[in-house]
């Protein structure tokens, strides 16, 4: 028992675990003090508008990288001793998301009065998604590096980046919502992560990789259908996830308040804070590791090693945050959240049934499986929609964390069965 023990403790996930806690604790203080911050100024009305432009902005972001930031995480880690190869995967992928994020800045600026009016419901907010068209370039680059990094297992420069995203992001925040309340708090939101560029440009500009060869070569068929795959798997999961959100935010807003929106949205950033230490794992380490793996015996090796580490500790995490739910809420908001008490135990259900599949998910991110992701991204993000407007009807607000629960644990349910032969097979 003690040698498996040992042996847990050694593995290399375990490591990258422990090195990206450093990050997630930098980011979970500049992230409550940001929440509490922004909570205790704007109150739950603004932390609801606050999530309607964080989804829109999601959207955006894939759109202006392509989709590919995945894709070009697995062809680094699967072709990094092959140049000739890399440098077309590099130069094709980084011109995707160049000429991409300036098509869809574009229509930001275009479109800005429309799109505040629907996303904000105020036109007066038309600015905000102008400054969000002007950073799409860079923070589009900024995340095409990252991934490159992320590819290259360059845990160290790439943990420090988002350190620095972390600080940038507090400091940002915390000035403008002092200084224009609401009005900041929007600005920031879309701003911050384009300074970041800066930094990334510094921390890379000695690679190999970081020159014209590799990053602006001819455009090559082959290459682009390859991304194409990951760019159609990133383009649904970014419509789907946010859009969801958006449309029961909305029926929470017109059956209830933008206040009980605000206690639901309120849920979702507890959520964020605490499982940012697995999503972060995830991306730095898991990720990369699944794409290099040729095999199906170390793959599957690879997905039970994880499931051992990653449950107990998920576990651990969501009984403390519950039983500490008053201590939670007092920390990060205003006596105003009060009422999204009873929203954690669903919420955190929810959140373990979330992660047990996204350990099985990443699968078909990392071995480019886009018709089944697809499918299921859909299928997942309609039946959420379906559940929460029936068990909001039925139970009020409540209802919308105990449709999430039970649309994850049929999520796990159907990653189970998608990979069973490579889970329960012997050999």
């Amino acid at each position: 028992m003690l040698n498996k023990v040992k042996k847990i403790i050694a593995s290399d996930l375990v490591k990258v675990f422990s090195f990206t806690s450093i990050s997630t604790i930098i980011k979970l203080i500049t992230g409550y003090v940001s929440v509490k911050i922004v909570a205790s100024i704007i109150g739950p009305a603004g932390i609801t508008l606050l999530g309607q432009l964080q989804n829109f902005t999601a959207i955006f972001t894939t759109l202006g990288a392509g989709g590919i930031n995945n894709g070009v995480v697995k062809y680094v880690s699967e072709f990094n001793d092959d140049k000739k190869t890399l440098k077309q995967f590099l130069s094709n992928g980084f011109k995707i998301t160049f000429c991409l994020s300036l098509f869809f800045g574009l229509i930001l600026i275009l479109l800005s009065h429309p799109i505040s009016t629907w996303i904000l419901l105020d036109v007066k907010y038309y600015y905000v998604f102008i400054f969000l068209g002007i950073s799409l370039l860079l923070f589009s680059i900024n995340n095409y590096f990252l991934s490159i990094l992320n590819g290259f297992k360059e845990f160290k420069r790439f943990i420090i980046v988002n350190i620095i995203t972390s600080l940038v992001g507090l400091i940002f925040t915390v000035l403008l919502v002092l200084m224009f309340h609401l009005e900041g708090a929007l600005i920031a939101n879309v701003s911050y992560q384009g300074v970041v560029l800066f930094v990334t440009f510094f921390l890379v500009r000695k690679y190999d990789w970081f020159n014209k060869e590799y990053l602006w070569g001819h455009w090559n068929i082959k290459i682009l259908k390859k991304y194409a795959s990951y760019s159609l798997m990133a383009l649904v999961s970014a419509a789907t996830v946010p859009i969801s959100q958006l449309l029961i935010r909305g029926y929470l807003i017109k059956n209830f308040s933008i206040n009980t929106a605000g206690y639901w949205e309120g849920m979702n950033r507890i959520s964020t804070l605490y499982m940012v230490f697995f999503t972060t794992t995830f991306g730095v380490y898991y990720l990369p590791k699944l794409s290099e793996i040729k095999n199906n015996l170390s793959l599957k090796n690879e997905v039970i090693k994880t499931y051992k580490i990653i449950a107990p500790l998920i576990l651990i995490s969501l009984v403390i945050v519950f039983l500490l739910k008053d201590v939670v809420i007092n920390l990060l908001f205003t006596k105003e959240f009060y009422s999204m008490k009873d929203l954690f135990f669903w919420q955190l259900l929810g959140d373990f049934f979330k992660i047990m599949s996204w350990i099985l998910a990443f699968i078909m991110v990392a071995k480019s499986m886009p018709k089944i992701y697809i499918l299921t991204e859909i299928i997942f993000s309609f039946s959420l929609i379906t559940f929460s407007y029936f068990f909001i009807n039925a139970n009020g607000i409540i209802g919308a964390t105990q449709a999430y629960c039970l649309n994850y644990f049929l999520y796990f349910i159907v990653m189970v069965f998608i990979f069973k032969n490579l889970i329960f097979s012997k050999n």
